[in-house]
Order: structure tokens, then sequence, then C-alpha cells
């Protein structure tokens, strides 16, 4: 799973550090934002890899990044956007010899059709969201995923749970439909549209982009777009257990050496969790979430 966090600083020579928008806060606050990279299992889930996103507002200023100790080499990258850090992270983890089934992010990296291609090249079977605007191919040209899910019959939706939260089971309706392609998909593999309703407001419909062996199943497609919630729980209880937020470092080394040994720490309770549940109940609780088109 990718997605970024906040870190909300004050100031403004922390490295990265500018107003923008949190998630974590919610709003437009002066903050460093981190990517992240997380793993997640039956056995347990842990943050995995991380990356300071620099604005332009930095990279501009060279003297500002020789003072925050950020590399020559980084400044001479120029401004990385959040999916082209998460690429850099997902391609050093794959080179390492990491084994995953699928990727999962929001639509701040769904959307972005470069991230998407990225993935499609490797190999890499995907569930991200996209906005309600983001457009997909069409027999007749590009269609907004809202017109095309909007054509669903009524027998194209199925009740699926995405996976156990704070609530109970976290059921929606879903509709599952195949993209049709041109020649530009490897062999074997399909893109499809899903799409999330809420049961209590048939309005609330979230969409996602998939790309997947043309075996994949709706259940299981369904399950990758509910683990996704993965990664917040990550940043939950890091921050919560193992002080990922809890720094004062200005630095960019710092900021990495602050970081990674709180994702170790995170790791290290995920593994001891999973290997000695009894032992560590509490901390594996708080790791536990409470048209053209074809229909499937």
């Amino acid at each position: 799973m990718v997605d970024e966090t906040g870190f909300v600083k004050k100031g403004r020579r922390s490295a990265g550090v500018q107003r923008q928008y949190s998630g974590t806060a919610g709003r437009v606050e002066n903050c460093q934002l981190g990517v992240f990279l997380a793993y997640a299992s039956q056995a347990g889930r842990a943050l995995f890899d991380r990356e300071l996103y620099l604005p332009e507002s930095w990279i501009a200023d060279r003297d500002r990044c020789d003072d925050a100790g950020i590399p020559d080499g980084r400044w001479h990258q120029g401004v990385l956007t959040k999916p082209r850090l998460a690429e850099v992270m997902i391609g050093r983890t794959l080179a390492a010899g990491v084994e995953a089934g699928w990727v999962a992010a929001d639509s701040a990296y769904g959307c972005d059709g470069r991230f998407r291609a990225f993935l499609e090249a490797r190999r890499m079977p995907y569930v991200v969201e996209v906005p309600v605007k983001q457009t997909v191919e069409d027999l007749d040209g590009k269609r907004r995923v809202d017109t095309l899910i909007g054509r669903a019959p009524a027998e194209a939706w199925h009740r699926f749970s995405a996976g156990p939260g704070v609530r109970g089971e976290r059921v929606y309706d879903w509709a599952w439909a195949t993209v049709p392609s041109y020649g530009d998909l490897p062999a074997g593999f399909v893109r499809t549209l899903l799409a999330r309703r809420s049961i209590d407001d048939p309005t609330d419909i979230a969409y996602y982009l998939c790309f997947h062996p043309d075996s994949v199943d709706r259940a299981e497609i369904v399950r990758v777009a509910g683990a996704r919630w993965a990664i917040e729980e990550c940043f939950q209880a890091a921050k919560g257990e193992c002080g990922l937020d809890h720094y004062q470092v200005r630095r960019w080394e710092g900021w990495y050496r602050h970081i990674t040994m709180a994702m170790l720490a995170h790791a290290f309770l995920a593994v001891t969790a999973a290997t000695d549940p009894k032992a560590h109940a509490s901390w594996e609780d708080s790791q536990s979430p409470r048209s053209a088109v074809s229909w499937r």
C-alpha cells in the first residue's frame, strides 16, 4: 500500500516543510509530508519504506537545501511528485526480491497515468482509487467512470464485505466491469473498473481502476480494495506506539534516521505479535481494523 502522512511543524527550516495540505490534519498546515510504502499479509502489516517529499519551494532554493543537509543528488533530481516517489520505493522493493501480489493506493496515486503504467510494465497487479472525473476507454471514446457505472444494471451490483472494521464487517454493494483494451496489455492481463456503493447512501460511490490477471475473481478485487486501509492503521500504530511523528530534527539525514528507527520498531512489534500473539494481544488488537464495458 502507498500513502502519505503529514508531520506538522513550526518555522521554515525543517527539510521539506511548507504550507501544504495534510490528510493527517485534514487541512492546509505548515508541515512535512512523507510518502510511505506498507506491506500487509494475513500475519500482519508494517511500514516498509519511506521518502520525504520536497516541494518546489525547496528545490528552487539551493541555499535552503544546503542548510537542511539535502544531498546534491536529490536536489539535482528536481521536484519528484508523490507518485514518482512511490515508484522509487516500489522499484527498489521489487529489485530487492520482495514478493507482493498487489499494489493498492488512493486517488492521489490512482489518477496518475504514469504510476499505473509503471506498475503495468512490471506486471504488478493493482487496485487504485480514482476520482469521479477519471476517464477510461469505451468503444466510442473516453467516458467518465461515474457515467459508466451509472449504466450498470441492477443485477451488476453484488454485496460483499471489504473486511472487518471497528464496527464489524465493512459491507458495501460492488459493481465490477472489464474495460476495453486495444492491444496494449500483457498477455493474460485485463483492466477492470470497480465501484463501491454505500448501502445506507446509494449516492456515495467510490471508484477504482484495476489491473490484474484475467483469472482473478470479484471477491479478490474487493479484498484488495478493502486492504488499502491497513496503511492508515500502520500510521496510527507507528505514531502512537513507536513515536513516528515525535521528533525535533530539522535536517534531511536526521529525518531519515528517526523515521527509519520508528519503522523498525513498528516492524519488530508487528512480527513479534504475529509470532507470539498471546504475549502481545494489545498490539495485535491495535492492528486490526474495527456501456462497452462487460459487467461481471
